[in-house]
């Protein structure tokens, strides 16, 4: 079959795909109105189950999502009757406000500031850098080749705040040396350095608050909903020892699993240290990136402790430096080609369509129906931990994106802890669960640094999710372990 005839088809399924959208929001939309829920509330999970569809199937672009989105809003639920006074309309005007309150937010300030920075990474190749010179020091041996990916990886997350250019900066270096060896990227070598390596990106985007968008998705409901700021280091304190027993955890899993054609590439190191030593010495806006990025990091750990600048403050402050000329190290033009400017957009409609799920009592009402009937407000928190930890993993399935799946449930389960009446525990509950929706270890589809590695043809999906089946139960009995244990003991639960 031709790629024209490919294209065809696939054209043809999006189509249905919209399709089936628009019909799930007619359909729900025309139900007869149930018992505790207000009009705009039902016609926000009718723009909800629209949304859920062309985020799963991907019928349309993100962005094109977004855009159908606020359009959505601004009609339906402002031709709905008022929250706060039934007898009035809300008002198109009033619900264009609301489809666009997620660019007001400081976690899209924040996901918009970490772009720039990743792409300070890209414009000086520091990123690159500190991946090689890291891959010169854990030697030639297969098994220290995994344990220097999961390392690259590891560090790369403190300074680099995109999963995604974590990803692309370390991939194309593993991938050559398994060239230098004389292997094609399909050989269980390159499988075996390129799943490890995004595997321990997608468990970093867990373990550090700035390193995945859709931590910032979870935080700016918390923030909004409960009033309360996770700081920097008391994510860290949370997430990063889990992080950590899942690297360990990584490595053995894929040492066991995947047995490359060599034990050794004696010509990788000279790759390496060829590829490093073309990058040159350091450059003055590599150093100057150096100073600001360590900065940073500085005021992010000692967030709530040595001072009060909170985390998007400091990291915009840090980006207007990157582009100051003299100082910073690169200039408008550069950069606005390297930034995604879609991310944001979508990043901002999530917001304010979990935010309107919230306002409307729609997410309240799915929740009750959801979750109502398996009894969970007598249930130890613990058993609901592992219940819905469960179905957010298995949901998680059918995204290729988690900070969509972040903005789609992240509502329904702060929703669920006022239902099920956690007190104290709310945050907790909630935080755990978005470490679960990091999970993406299943299926290539499920993140875009996956995505990104599985198009070099290193692997195949079934070498993916041979390594993801054990990841996935050793994180979820890990978040149970955690949840019995570390986090009472930290003041999380």
């Amino acid at each position: 079959m031709n790629t024209s005839t490919q294209q065809t088809k696939k054209s043809k399924w999006h189509w249905i795909w919209v399709v089936a959208a628009f019909t799930a929001l007619i359909v729900i939309t025309l139900l007869p109105q149930a018992e505790g829920l207000p009009v705009a509330g039902q016609r926000a999970l009718a723009i909800l189950a629209f949304a859920l569809i062309l985020w799963v199937t991907e019928a349309v672009s993100y962005e094109v999502s977004a855009a159908m989105i606020v359009g959505l809003i601004a009609l339906l639920i402002g031709l709905a009757p008022s929250i706060q006074d039934p007898s009035q309309m809300t008002g198109t005007g009033n619900a264009l406000k609301l489809a666009l309150s997620g660019f007001s937010s400081s976690a899209v300030a924040l996901v918009a500031a970490a772009l720039f920075l990743a792409s300070a990474m890209q414009a000086t190749n520091l990123h690159k850098r500190l991946a090689l010179w890291i891959l010169t020091r854990v030697g030639t041996k297969t098994s220290s080749l995994v344990f220097g990916a999961i390392l690259v990886s590891i560090v790369l997350a403190f300074f680099v705040p995109s999963a995604t250019a974590r990803a692309g900066a370390v991939v194309p270096i593993l991938l050559g040396m398994v060239a230098a060896f004389g292997l094609p990227n399909n050989s269980k070598l390159g499988a075996l350095l390129v799943i490890t390596s995004v595997q321990a990106v997608s468990i970093w985007n867990v373990g550090i608050k700035t390193a995945a968008a859709q931590n910032m998705v979870a935080l700016g409901f918390i923030e909004k909903e409960f009033g309360t700021t996770i700081t920097w280091s008391s994510w860290f304190l949370y997430a990063a020892p889990l992080a950590v027993i899942m690297s360990i955890l990584l490595y053995f899993v894929m040492t066991h699993l995947i047995k490359p054609e060599t034990k050794a590439i004696e010509a990788g190191k000279d790759l390496i240290q060829s590829q490093l030593n073309e990058l040159g010495h350091l450059k003055a806006s590599e150093i100057r990136l150096i100073i600001i990025s360590l900065f940073l990091l500085f005021f992010w750990t000692t967030e709530g402790k040595l001072h009060s600048f909170d985390t998007t403050t400091v990291t915009i402050v840090a980006i207007a430096i990157l582009l100051t000329p003299k100082i910073g190290v690169f200039d408008w033009k550069s950069v606005e080609r390297l930034i995604p400017w879609g991310t944001i957009i979508v990043f901002a409609v999530g917001i304010s369509l979990g935010t309107i799920l919230l306002d409307t009592q729609g997410a309240q009402w799915l929740s009750n129906k959801v979750f109502g009937s398996l009894g969970l407000e007598s249930m130890p928190i613990i058993v609901t931990i592992a219940i819905v930890s469960l179905f957010n993993i298995l949901i998680h399935l059918g995204f290729a994106s988690a900070t969509s799946l972040s903005a789609a449930l992240i509502p329904i389960f702060i929703a669920l802890t006022a239902t099920i009446h956690l007190g104290d525990n709310r945050i907790g509950f909630v935080l755990i669960q978005q470490f679960v929706i990091s999970f993406g270890f299943l299926l290539p589809v499920n993140s875009p640094q996956s995505m990104l590695a599985y198009g070099t043809g290193a692997f195949t999906a079934k070498d993916f999710l041979k390594s993801g089946v054990p990841l996935t139960i050793m994180g979820y009995l890990l978040i149970l372990l955690f949840s019995m244990t570390y986090w009472k003991w930290v003041g999380l639960l």
